[in-house]
């Protein structure tokens, strides 16, 4: 797994004139350390540029803006940091002037009740819902800290600058991204379609290609070619290939090269693959190893060619730093209301598993034979918590909607084949409720993080999605 890039964040030091503004040179201080210890980079005005680098007048906001262009490439977001009142029109003049369109957190630094003389009160209380008010009228998004006060050295403030952070890698990782469509839609699944239009309209883009074109490339290229064997050799490192054949690894060897080859052609970033059952049938093996072996390494691949599957995988995973899996909606587990069985072929990637094989796929294998359908990662899902995604086209209404929220996988006995978890969601069956009255998929992506909180902001706030949160959020 690739290490996340640092985040850098754009920070506007709210001041006003009738308070303290030693409070102004200190917060700008406290923020940038708290943005340091966070692992992030600070973009902020100096004392040079700006009284105290803080934002009051409309030129002081003119030169943020200027700065923040200069930098435009690199910021992933803005922080407002409020150590007093602030002014409210700076604050936003500045983010506007600056044109930058990436996720806003508003802070504002608490009084202390034994520090409330007019030389040290900051009523930074009262200020931010001017500010918000100011940002609301602007038609700037934003986002809230936990508290309505919070220290920039706080706990608090930790956890909500992680979040505030995985809200900007998910914003920043959609903006023009490129879906792979590898093959046509199985005509068993209905359940899979989606519209580009309504993608593209949110500035994310399909590119097709043929599965034939795929079958064409690899039969073009010979088992000695440097990519076959590259991959050949990843393939072999990545999982138990004991009984398999090694006709069938150099398919999947070769599959995966011209897959590889394609999308860095056509700067493609994740990819949806047709799987059932033409390749099985025309080709001899199954996608799945391929399919896990991208996801394991931050690059999400889907199966059914299931292009908003791959695009709820992709959130989880810009927000955790962590693979992301598609999974069945799939069995009860007993009696337990709260619990089922999340299930795929599989294709999950390997840091879903306590311990994972190749093996073939069983349901497939019953029509088309055992010989065609090897490649299948096969294990038990460990336990640990999780986040679930899905975000689907409505086409009826020209929206992108989904669901997310929290749950956990767990060590409960299960005796089956593919890849298999126990999952256990608080209020599971008004979750299943409401998948099916609003008609979603049966497909969910799942992630080993706690992250759905700050992918249900990034959607509703920033992406323009429809998002409802499971079981419920405080605001």
């Amino acid at each position: 797994m690739a290490a996340q890039k640092q985040l850098t964040f754009g920070v506007v030091v709210g001041n006003r004139g009738f308070f303290p503004d030693q409070l102004a040179k200190s917060g700008r201080e406290e923020m940038s350390r708290a943005v340091e210890a966070g692992g992030g980079k600070a973009i902020v005005l100096t004392a040079e540029e700006s009284k105290f680098g803080a934002v009051e007048t409309f030129a002081e906001a003119q030169r943020c803006a200027e700065l923040f262009k200069k930098h435009a490439s690199e910021i992933d977001g803005i922080i407002v940091t409020l150590p007093n009142f602030g002014d409210e029109r700076g604050v936003a003049d500045a983010i506007r002037l600056a044109g930058l369109h990436v996720p806003v957190l508003v802070q504002a630094t608490p009084d202390k009740s034994d520090a409330m003389t007019i030389a040290t009160r900051r009523d930074s209380f009262c200020g931010k819902m001017s500010a918000c008010n100011n940002l609301m009228q602007y038609g700037i998004p934003y986002s809230l800290t936990t508290l309505h006060t919070e220290s920039p050295q706080s706990a608090e403030f930790k956890a909500d600058l992680e979040w505030f952070g995985q809200v900007c890698r998910i914003v920043r990782g959609l903006k023009n991204l490129r879906i792979g469509a590898i093959g046509a839609r199985p005509s068993a699944f209905n359940t899979v379609r989606y519209s580009e239009r309504i993608l593209e309209t949110h500035g994310i883009s399909v590119e097709p290609i043929d599965l034939s074109e795929i079958m064409g490339r690899i039969e073009r290229m010979k088992d000695t070619d440097d990519a076959a064997q590259s991959k050949l050799a990843a393939i072999k490192g990545y999982v138990s290939t004991s009984g398999i054949p090694e006709a069938a690894l150099m398919k999947m060897a070769k599959l995966g090269a011209v897959i590889d080859t394609w999308m860095k052609q056509t700067a493609v970033t994740v990819s949806a693959v047709q799987c059932w059952t033409s390749l099985e049938e025309y080709f001899g093996v199954v996608p799945c190893t391929i399919m896990s072996m991208m996801s394991n390494d931050l690059i999400p691949s889907a199966c059914e060619v299931d292009v908003p599957g791959t695009l709820s995988m992709h959130m989880l995973a810009l927000a955790s730093g962590t693979p992301s899996a598609l999974l069945d909606w799939n069995n009860n587990y007993g009696s337990d209301p709260d619990k089922c069985v999340c299930f795929h072929c599989s294709n999950l990637p390997k840091h879903f598993f306590n311990e994972v094989k190749m093996d073939f796929q069983e349901i497939i294998a019953g029509t088309v034979g055992k010989e065609n359908t090897f490649g299948t990662c096969v294990g038990r899902v460990k336990s640990g918590a999780m986040s679930y995604a899905r975000f689907s086209t409505d086409d009826r209404r020209g929206v992108v909607r989904g669901y997310v929220g929290p749950g956990r996988f767990t060590d409960d006995p299960l005796t089956t084949f593919g890849g298999a978890g126990v999952a256990e969601i608080p209020k599971l069956q008004k979750l299943l409720k409401y998948i099916c009255r609003e008609g979603f998929e049966h497909h969910v992506a799942a992630n080993f993080s706690d992250v759905s909180r700050a992918v249900h902001e990034a959607a509703v706030r920033y992406l323009g999605f429809e998002s409802h949160y499971h079981p419920e959020l405080e605001d």
